[in-house]
């Protein structure tokens, strides 16, 4: 498999897909793939991928963060699917909007627009909550998927009214130290050596690095709940172990089982988008491609990122690229679903 995997991604990189890539995989608790591939960073020298690139995790950060907060609280009884996002702001309840509950916001059902360019006016964190507290419904509640990054955002700024202290704080103590995730966070302090390049930044005449590429979540000081967190492969790899152990590592239980079962339910059976608690549930449309089976589930991330678990045989692919780096940016649509496909039939 491996040869193949390798062989796979560098011809997407010679045709400009994606810059390079770090990919791992495990099949029944063991690591059958670990590999860096290609160039961290094409300008104005290449520079190699390193098994420990740091990258920007675009929205892989609403499953690493707000979900596994959110399924925390859920476990600590200080939060509940139904409780309504008025009760936390008040102000929400303007435009229809009082029956809006947690699970709409976790399944992407609320009926909040998909995404509003707040960064164009400078707006603070504290700004943002207001606008999308103000802000009118789009489509019924409960009734169709519509990917939203402010639900998120929404998500995080909750998540701080519950626990009283800031989400990247709670973040780094609650989940990031007991995963032994020590390369991973918002506003990493490393070199730019250390990490994968993203999109040309105009006003920095330079690409990014280590700076978040989404630029809401760079407006908020790069702390979000819909983007903002960076990581390694190997960070990631103790994440996707806790998942598949039922909230358990290395003896210590992050999530309980029975939260991280509720978040694999499909909630959304009418669109034709499943959607857990956070997770993308299989569909044919999704990046996991088609021979992962119908039970898997996982996430994506805008800058290249995605993850995918397959319960029935144990299967996990964690895959790192820096796309938005790359020139043919949109390659990665199909790029995901095949090389799914291509891992899937050698297992």
């Amino acid at each position: 498999m491996k040869e193949k995997v390798i062989d796979f991604l560098q011809k997407e990189i010679e045709l400009e897909n994606i810059p390079g890539a770090a990919i791992s995989v495990s099949y029944k608790g063991t690591n059958v793939l670990e590999e860096a591939v290609g160039y961290r960073t094409l300008e104005p020298t290449e520079e190699p991928m390193q098994l420990d690139t740091v990258f920007d995790l675009a929205s892989l950060t609403k499953i690493v963060t707000t979900m596994t907060a959110s399924l925390q609280l859920f476990d600590k009884g200080e939060i509940r699917l139904d409780d309504s996002i008025a009760h936390f702001f008040p102000s929400f309840a303007v435009n229809d909007k009082e029956e809006v509950r947690i699970r709409h916001l976790l399944t992407h059902t609320s009926g909040l627009p998909a995404h509003r360019p707040f960064y164009q006016d400078g707006l603070s964190t504290e700004q943002i909550i207001e606008k999308i507290c103000a802000e009118e419904l789009r489509n019924p509640i409960g009734q169709k998927v519509v990917y939203s990054d402010l639900g998120f955002i929404l998500l995080a700024s909750l998540i701080e009214k519950v626990v009283d202290e800031p989400f990247a704080d709670y973040v780094s103590r609650e989940i990031l130290t007991p995963l032994e995730m020590n390369e991973t966070g918002f506003n990493l302090p490393f070199g730019r050596e250390r990490f994968a390049a993203t999109e040309f930044c105009e006003k920095r005449n330079d690409y990014k690095y280590g700076i978040v590429h989404d630029e809401n979540a760079e407006s908020m000081g790069g702390v979000s709940g819909h983007a903002g967190l960076f990581s390694t492969l190997k960070d990631l790899a103790n994440f996707a172990e806790m998942i598949e152990n039922g909230g358990n590592f290395k003896g210590k239980q992050i999530i309980s089982p029975a939260a991280l079962a509720l978040s694999k339910r499909n909630f959304t059976p009418f669109d034709e988008e499943g959607r857990g608690l956070g997770w993308q549930m299989k569909s044919p449309k999704l990046s996991c491609g088609d021979l992962f089976s119908d039970s898997s589930y996982g996430h994506t991330g805008f800058t290249g990122t995605s993850i995918w678990f397959d319960p029935e045989i144990q299967l996990h692919v964690i895959l790192l690229t820096n796309r938005v780096h790359a020139k043919n940016q949109q390659g990665i649509l199909r790029l995901r679903p095949r090389l799914h496909n291509l891992i899937r039939a050698q297992i």
